[in-house]
C-alpha cells in the first residue's frame, strides 16, 4: 500500500445541525461541505466529518483520533467551555508531548495532542 496518511475522522451525531454549530465553535473552521447526510470540515488539511446516526450506537473508546494543538491546556479548557465532558485531563506522555481527550455532546471521544517532535512528512523517505 502506498499510503498518503490519515485523511478523515468521522463522528456520528444525532443532530447534524447542532453538531455542525458545535464543531465550528470547537475547531474555529466552517464546513466546506454541508449536505443533509454529511458535513465536512477542512481542519488545517485534515478532514473532520459528521454523519447523522440512523439509530443510537455504542461509540466505544477503542480508537481515538488526536488533533494537533499548540496549547493543550487552552484547547482542553476551550472544549470544556463549550460543553464537552472531560475524558482524560492533559497528561505528559514523555518528553514535551502531552495528550488529552474530551467527549462531545454526542459521546464521541475527541483527542488533542501537543507534540513538538512531530513533523508532517509527505513521502516515505
Amino acid at each position: 500500500m502506498d499510503s498518503l496518511g490519515l485523511r478523515t475522522t468521522v463522528y456520528t451525531v444525532d443532530d447534524l445541525n447542532t453538531a455542525k454549530e458545535w464543531y465550528t465553535k470547537a475547531f474555529g473552521f466552517h464546513p466546506y461541505f454541508d449536505e443533509p447526510y454529511y458535513v465536512g470540515f477542512n481542519i488545517s488539511g485534515y478532514e473532520l466529518g459528521l454523519i447523522k446516526e440512523q439509530e443510537p450506537i455504542d461509540k466505544g473508546e477503542n480508537v481515538i483520533a488526536y488533533w494537533g494543538v499548540e496549547d493543550i491546556r487552552k484547547a482542553f479548557d476551550g472544549l470544556i467551555g463549550i460543553g464537552a465532558i472531560e475524558h482524560e485531563k492533559p497528561t505528559s506522555v514523555g518528553g514535551n508531548i502531552m495528550v488529552a481527550s474530551v467527549k462531545d455532546p454526542w459521546d464521541n471521544v475527541i483527542g488533542i495532542i501537543y507534540n513538538p517532535e512531530f513533523k508532517i512528512r509527505l513521502k516515505n523517505k
